[in-house]
């Protein structure tokens, strides 16, 4: 059974163990820790990385180095960073998510009406992650109990929840007048020059990763992504789980559109517009496997980071945008044939 960021799935609490004498650890510094191997595949995506600050210090040094543009690149990390996070768990799970772009759009709508806004900063962000929630839950109902491919599933719910925007928005877009909110978005805000969007961003990358590979929640997504059969024979229940996955999504759904609206003041039925495929292709070229099974939300996170460097790089050095939409799909081609190589 496959397992995420290089741990073995534990044997269940009371199996006895295994037959025969245990394996000899290497011993490191004297201590009897095991040795690992380095992650090759973060490796290369650090060396990828490297190459791109590279390249926009030698092309653009003044606009690219300052401090502005770092901050820059980060801000517009976080949002997308903080979808990928959640989607990195459903495929990891064996499913998809191809909502998650309406399901931001449908939020920053929702949490900006005039009506949500009489109740401040605290009933944005709680509009926001009721309607990300309420999203996931339809998501995780449909996948577990109505037994939809998740393909087919979140496909509904992308055009049902860009409809609902539209629809709520009338087409325009709803500018917010809650100053606490506003207030959030500025540079007074900013903690030692980190806007407070992208430690938001960290601490939910931080939360994923302790989750994915220190809980038994984790664990057993990756069992049940990577073999469902197996997985329920071993005691687990695989539709709780998918459900659970998908609210997991929906959450971080609700957490990227508070963090959109704080960043553009505004809600619009366009926000969010591509973000399941920016998501899905972070998480692929992170080493995530789109069979399920296996993924790392440190590589998920360097996979935005990428992608949004790549991005930064091509406004900075005014190329057309159809450029860069080809160097993004060449970049998922080369990570998707490397991750073939590695499983033949």
């Amino acid at each position: 059974m496959n397992t995420s960021e290089g741990h073995a799935l534990p044997a269940e609490a009371g199996s006895a163990p295994p037959p025969g004498p245990a394996a000899p650890a290497t011993k490191d510094s004297g201590r009897g820790s095991v040795r690992h191997r380095p992650d090759v595949h973060k490796l290369s995506l650090l060396g990828v990385l490297a190459a791109l600050v590279l390249v926009g210090a030698l092309t653009k040094p003044e606009q690219f180095l300052s401090v502005q543009n770092l901050q820059l690149v980060l801000t517009q990390a976080s949002v997308i960073g903080v979808v990928t996070v959640g989607v990195t768990f459903v495929i990891i799970g064996g499913g998809i998510d191809l909502s998650v772009g309406a399901m931001v759009a449908l939020a920053t709508v929702w949490a900006t009406t005039l009506a949500t806004q009489e109740f401040g900063l605290g009933g944005i962000l709680l509009c926001a992650l009721c309607v990300g929630l309420g999203c996931g839950l339809v998501n995780g109902l449909l996948v577990s109990l109505g037994g939809l491919v998740p393909f087919i599933a979140t496909l509904a719910m992308l055009a049902s929840a860009r409809g609902l925007a539209l629809q709520i928005s009338e087409g325009r877009t709803q500018v917010v007048s809650v100053e606490p909110v506003l207030a959030l978005g500025r540079r007074d805000a900013y903690l030692l020059g980190i806007p407070p969007i992208v430690l938001v961003f960290a601490v939910v990358t931080v939360v994923g990763w302790l989750l994915l590979n220190r809980t038994t929640f984790g664990r057993r997504t990756v069992a049940v992504g990577g073999n469902p059969e197996a997985a329920r024979l071993a005691g687990i229940d695989v539709r709780r789980q998918r459900l659970l996955l998908y609210l997991l999504s929906g959450l971080c759904c609700g957490i990227a559109a508070f963090l959109l609206i704080v960043l553009t003041g505004s809600g619009q039925n366009t926000n969010g517009n591509l973000y399941e495929l920016d998501a899905i292709a972070a998480a692929i070229i992170g080493g995530t496997l789109l069979s399920g099974g296996r993924g790392t939300i440190t590589g998920s996170v360097l996979g935005v980071l990428v992608f949004t460097l790549i991005t930064n790089l091509f406004a900075l050095n005014n190329l057309e945008t159809a450029v860069q939409q080809i160097a993004k799909g060449a970049i998922i081609v080369a990570a998707v044939l490397v991750q073939k190589g590695r499983k033949s």
